[in-house]
């Protein structure tokens, strides 16, 4: 069981509620794919166990074959290729590995080479296996080690997919193979906004969602609510705006380790999960 957990933005909650949720479970895995800014081990605090590189496919060059054809040029959509000064400069930052300059070339100029983009390590947290990607500094995009992740996950257990932050394609690729999606969001007018905006994100995917209201207020406006409402969205639970809970996750502890009414609340969160989005 794979469960992507996402919001429209950062600072809503989305790691606090992943890291708890597999920590709540007798034997889960942790995914961690927000690989531009990964922080699921601040709180897990894992004993590595395996780190790997993830590499990407790009072209290169033989200049003493090239004929200046433009022809590869042409086809990279990307901008990746240019002939300046009558030499042809590849941009490796901005190349998506398609392969398609060294299938276009009729001189076989071009060849494969590799290049790193970032890392995945693995570790233990007690009764989690925590597995997090990480982005090199400047690189342009993190689907290949979300991809590298996914490719990684065991079938057979509960898997907690960090997802990261909004719509895009880092984030279409993280909830691809997920069963289910969770929706944290916040009680305001501006996360509202970006629950609708990643609501129709699983809607296009045909993935079953619910969605968890965090930081909530007695008493309140909880526009985040109405929507849900309004729209038919099933309420996993709400989170109360709770001191305790926010002291403990900014000093890096995992509250279901550390008090029984947050374990509580997130084991029965996960059974809310199961029997009310998988059924």
């Amino acid at each position: 069981m794979k469960i992507a957990v996402l919001s429209g933005k950062g600072g809503t909650g989305k790691t606090l509620v992943s890291v708890n949720l597999a920590c709540s479970a007798k034997k889960a895995v942790y995914a961690d794919c927000d690989v531009e800014e990964p922080n699921g081990q601040l709180f897990l605090k894992p004993i590595i166990t395996n780190k790997t590189s993830v590499t990407v496919t790009i072209p290169s060059i033989d200049l003493n074959k090239c004929t200046r054809c433009r022809k590869c040029i042409t086809f990279c959509k990307y901008n990746a290729l240019a002939l300046i000064n009558d030499k042809l400069m590849i941009f490796n930052e901005v190349c998506h590995s398609c392969g398609g300059c060294i299938v276009l070339c009729p001189q076989k100029a071009f060849t494969e080479t590799s290049r790193i983009i970032g890392s995945i390590e693995e570790g233990i947290s007690g009764n989690v296996l925590a597995v997090s990607g990480c982005l090199n500094t400047g690189e342009v995009s993190g689907v290949p080690i979300i991809k590298s992740i996914m490719s990684k996950l065991p079938k057979e257990e509960i898997v907690i997919i960090d997802c990261p932050p909004g719509s895009a394609c880092v984030v279409m690729e993280s909830i691809r193979s997920a069963d289910c999606c969770v929706l944290v969001a916040e009680p305001t007018i501006f996360g509202t906004h970006n629950l609708a905006m990643v609501y129709d994100l699983v809607k296009f995917f045909n993935k079953p969602a619910g969605v968890l209201l965090n930081k909530c207020l007695d008493g309140q406006e909880n526009p985040s609510e109405e929507f849900c409402i309004n729209n038919k969205i099933n309420i996993l639970a709400k989170i109360p705006f709770d001191e305790q809970l926010g002291s403990l996750n900014s000093q890096g502890f995992i509250s279901v380790r550390e008090d029984n009414k947050y374990k509580e609340l997130f084991e029965n969160l996960l059974t809310t999960i199961e029997k009310e989005i998988l059924q």
